[in-house]
C-alpha cells in the first residue's frame, strides 16, 4: 500500500508540477526578464568601455524553457513523494477524517512549513536583488527556515494532539496556533535582514515577481491536496474491505 501511495504521490507531483509551470511562464519569467534587463543595464553603465561581455554559461532561452521544466518536474516528483509519506503517517490518527479532508489537511500543513514560513522572513527576490557574495548564505538560511516550519509545524500537531482531551478541540487548535507563531517569530526576530533592495529596482516587479512566486506554489500544494485526495479515495473504495488503509486499525471481528 505504502509503495501504490508513494507512486501516486510522485504523479501527482507531476500533474502539479506542470499547473505550476504555466503560472510561472506566464506570470513569473516576465519579471525574471525585467530583472535581468535592469541588471544587465547597470552592468552596463558601471562597465561602460569595457571590454566584450562574457558570453553566458547557459542561454537565457535554455532557462525558461528546459531548465525551468526540469526544475519544477524534479521539485514536483519530490513533493510529491514526500507529500505522500506524511498522508501515509497521518491516516487514520486525525480522527474520523477522509482521505480527502486528511490529504488536504496535509497540504496546508505543508504549505505553511515549507512555503509560508520561509517567505514570510526570506521572499523570493530576482536577478538584480541581493548581493551575489551573500548567495550560499542565503540558501542556507532558507533551508533553515524550511526545516524550522517542518518542525514546527509537526511540534504544533502534536502540542494539539496531546491537549485535545483536556482542552477540547478548539481551545487545542488555539494553544498550539499561538506556541507555533511565538516559536516562528522568535527565530524571525533572531535571523538576520534580507539584504536590501538594489536602488532603482523597479518595485511593481520586485511586488508582481513575488506574487507570482507565492502563486506558483499555492497551485502546487492546492493540486497536490486536491487530486491526491481524491485519487487516493477512490483507490481506498475499489480496496475495501478486503484490506485496511495505511494508519487505520482494523476493526475487531465479532464472534
Amino acid at each position: 500500500m505504502m509503495r501504490s501511495l508513494l507512486i501516486r504521490g510522485m504523479l501527482v507531483g507531476v500533474a502539479a508540477a506542470a499547473l505550476a509551470l504555466l503560472i510561472a511562464w506566464i506570470y513569473g519569467e516576465p519579471q525574471v526578464g525585467h530583472a535581468i534587463a535592469f541588471e544587465e543595464a547597470g552592468a552596463a553603465h558601471d562597465h561602460a568601455g569595457a571590454a566584450a561581455e562574457e558570453p553566458e554559461v547557459v542561454s537565457r532561452t535554455v532557462q525558461k524553457t528546459t531548465g525551468l521544466i526540469t526544475a519544477m518536474v524534479v521539485y514536483g516528483v519530490a513533493v510529491g513523494g514526500l507529500f505522500a509519506i506524511a498522508f501515509a503517517f497521518a491516516y487514520g490518527r486525525l480522527g474520523a477524517l477522509g482521505a480527502r479532508a486528511t490529504a488536504a489537511l496535509v497540504a496546508v500543513g505543508g504549505f505553511t512549513a515549507v512555503v509560508v514560513v520561509p517567505f514570510l522572513k526570506y521572499p523570493p527576490t530576482p536577478p538584480a536583488v541581493g548581493d551575489p557574495e551573500t548567495i550560499g548564505e542565503r540558501t542556507a538560511i532558507y533551508f533553515g527556515m524550511v526545516a524550522l516550519g517542518l518542525l514546527a509545524t509537526a511540534a504544533a500537531v502534536i502540542v494539539q494532539r496531546r491537549l485535545l482531551p483536556r482542552l477540547g478541540p478548539w481551545n487545542a487548535t488555539i494553544v498550539a496556533a499561538v506556541g507555533f507563531a511565538v516559536v516562528v517569530a522568535l527565530v524571525y526576530r533572531l535571523t538576520p535582514e534580507p539584504d536590501a533592495v538594489a536602488d532603482g529596482f523597479p518595485a511593481t516587479v520586485l511586488w508582481d515577481f513575488r506574487v507570482a512566486s507565492l502563486g506558483i506554489q499555492v497551485v502546487l500544494w492546492s493540486t497536490l491536496g486536491l487530486l491526491f485526495g481524491a485519487l487516493t479515495e477512490r483507490a481506498f473504495r475499489r480496496a475495501a474491505p478486503s484490506a485496511p488503509a495505511p494508519g487505520s486499525k482494523a476493526e475487531p471481528v465479532q464472534g
